[in-house]
């Protein structure tokens, strides 16, 4: 044992003892996990929120060891057609087993155009043609399906809304398309980001909202895998994605909150559609809130200068919501501060009421609305 490893030993033993003077068996377990340094810290501790820990020494390689076997690589078929005639061609991206029996989650433009699809398991064991289940019509997300299997090694999904700037993250993925379960590690740069995707031949495009900004080196073989927090939970979809995904220290990642909803009915029914509020919102900042002379500086204001932002026979127009309103909670999460109201309402399901926190006229009233099904 080094000197150094012995003074740090004899420096915690004192400090366990002082803990255990003061608050008890409590207090030392909790110091003692602290300082613990082959074990990620808050897998000592599973019920608090896992955005609260941080790393430790040796604990990236701990929690890039117990996410790995839950990340695939995806390798599609995708025929082109030429003025030479046809032929398929290959791409590959990454994927995060969600549940044991086969549910896996992914990119929409990874597997976009594709005619076949295989993916390949983290020890190698490779699944042909593996089925599309499910895909997002408002978000960059697809659910696949490999089918007959029971005991595949799933991830833990934590909890997106409680994120915050400056926390620890690492992303794994099939980098470049080559390098299976390479890790990358950085911090949590930004949320609530706006950014274009494409597919992987760059030819169709969307615009992705409520987007989770990172400095953890994120490319094209990134695409579909987990960002994870130091509890080993994942966190977001990496989506590396156009113009955006080349600039230095700048990958980005779908909050993991807005999958649940699809997620979970699939689970449940085998098929699943968007959950729907009917509505048209712009997203509060300092700016729109003082241009439009608003009473608060986040949540989603229910405005549109060309048509109704309630959308006629809707959810929210059932349930009496007005142009002007304010949405500033959804199930007590803030609009905003905890992700897009259209990320928050991809957490529910179809046939779900969620309570909304309105402000209308200056007073704060609560809303319940019976969500719909996205059928566009």
């Amino acid at each position: 044992m080094t000197e150094n490893r012995r003074r740090g030993y004899g420096l915690l033993i004192t400090i366990a003892l002082f803990a255990l003077i003061l608050g008890g068996v409590g207090t030392t377990f909790a110091l003692l996990a602290y300082f613990k340094t082959d074990t990620p810290i808050t897998f000592l501790n599973s019920g608090s929120d896992g955005n609260a820990a941080n790393f430790v020494e040796g604990s990236i390689a701990d929690v890039a060891n117990y996410v790995s076997p839950s990340v695939v690589s995806i390798v599609t078929s995708i025929k082109q057609r030429t003025i030479f005639g046809t032929y398929d061609s290959g791409a590959a991206g990454t994927g995060i087993i969600a549940t044991a029996d086969g549910y896996i989650i992914t990119n929409k433009h990874v597997i976009e155009g594709a005619n076949k699809i295989n993916v390949v398991l983290a020890d190698g064991t490779t699944y042909e043609s593996v089925k599309l289940a499910a895909t997002d019509p408002l978000n960059d997300v697809a659910y696949l399906k490999i089918e007959n299997v029971s005991s595949l090694p799933a991830a833990k999904l934590g909890d997106s809304k409680t994120i915050s700037v400056g926390q620890q993250v690492i992303a794994i993925g099939n980098a470049l398309g080559e390098y299976q379960n390479s890790v990358t590690s950085g911090i949590i740069s930004g949320t609530g980001r706006s950014l274009t995707a494409t597919d992987s031949n760059g030819s169709n495009a969307e615009t992705l909202s409520d987007m989770i900004q990172t400095d953890a080196a994120i490319n094209q073989g990134n695409s579909g895998g987990p960002l994870v927090n130091a509890a080993g939970e994942v966190i977001g979809i990496n989506s590396a994605t156009g113009d955006s995904s080349s600039s230095e220290n700048m990958g980005f990642a779908i909050p993991i909150s807005s999958v649940k909803g699809m997620l979970s009915q699939l689970i449940e029914k085998g098929t699943a559609k968007r959950a729907y509020l009917g509505v048209y919102g712009v997203e509060i900042t300092a700016e729109i809130a003082k241009n439009y002379n608003l009473p608060v500086s986040s949540g989603a204001y229910l405005y549109s200068s060309n048509y109704s932002a309630i959308i006629s026979n809707g959810p929210a127009a059932k349930a009496g919501l007005k142009d002007k309103d304010i949405i500033t909670a959804i199930n007590g999460a803030k609009v905003g501060k905890a992700g897009s109201m259209s990320s928050l309402i991809g957490e529910y399901k179809p046939g779900d009421t969620v309570q909304l926190s309105v402000i209308r006229d200056g007073n704060e009233i609560a809303v319940n609305v019976t969500l719909g099904e996205y059928n566009k």
